[in-house]
């Protein structure tokens, strides 16, 4: 059954109500500068990630048939989450090992207006700070061309989540939205320097938006200090305090 079908559309309507019921009942929820994320069109939304929550902080949001969401292949062997990613626009991929027709796949996605949400560290953090970046996102933009949009999430760590609902609390969770950016292409020499450099400057970006004590790796990067200084001379807030 295909989201193209009228029964395929109205379940994925049901499951993005459930989502918002469910999230509205266990937290408040704060949305900052959603106004950056492109109206249409191909992009990468680069996120961080320390919770099962912030695959529904999407779809929470965003009411939108053109957004589809990477997720670790080892979930397709349950048949729950089969029936959810094929309404949700799911994409079962090997985070590790993702081959040149997944690459391909995703590309072509964007090239036909559609855009991707991709943690680049490829697993939740378990210590909810920002873990060492995978170069799958910077590979994608550098190589499609695409802008990259940041995206930081706070309060949907999962250990926080449990036990504010153990004793009937309400967690705050906000989502902060960056301004998109561009990756030049990836020079014919030294490409594993320059995806390096790109999976960095993508890390950065997203460390930028958010508290610092959420900064992890990335802390003291040269990167960030350069971001969080441009910044402050533009009078931007970079980042909100859950």
């Amino acid at each position: 059954m295909g989201m193209g079908s009228r029964t395929g559309r109205l379940m994925r309507k049901f499951l993005r109500w459930l989502i918002i019921i469910i999230l509205d009942t266990i937290a408040d929820v704060e949305v900052f500068t959603v106004d950056n994320v492109p109206a249409s069109g191909g992009f990468v939304i680069a996120t961080n990630h320390i919770g099962f929550l912030d695959i529904g902080m999407f779809h929470y949001q965003f009411d939108r048939y053109d957004m589809f969401i990477p997720v670790a292949e080892k979930w397709e062997k349950q048949a729950w989450i089969r029936f959810i990613g094929a309404r949700l626009n799911f994409l079962f991929v090997d985070r590790f090992n993702p081959d040149l027709k997944a690459l391909r796949k995703m590309i072509g996605l964007m090239e036909n207006g559609n855009s991707l949400v991709i943690a680049p560290e490829g697993t939740r953090s378990r210590t909810g700070a920002l873990i060492e970046g995978k170069p799958g996102v910077a590979f994608l933009a550098a190589r499609s061309g695409f802008p990259v949009v940041p995206v930081a999430i706070t309060g949907t760590e999962d250990r926080v989540i449990l036990e504010n609902i153990k004793h009937f609390r309400k967690s705050k969770i906000t989502v902060t939205v960056g301004k998109p950016f561009y990756l030049s292409p990836l020079p014919r020499e030294d490409r594993e320097g320059a995806l390096a450099k790109y999976t960095d400057d993508v890390m950065c970006h997203i460390a930028a938006i958010l508290p610092e004590r959420y900064r992890g790796v990335y802390a003291g990067h040269a990167r960030l200090r350069e971001l969080l200084e441009q910044s402050s001379s533009e009078g931007q807030v970079t980042s909100h305090q859950c």
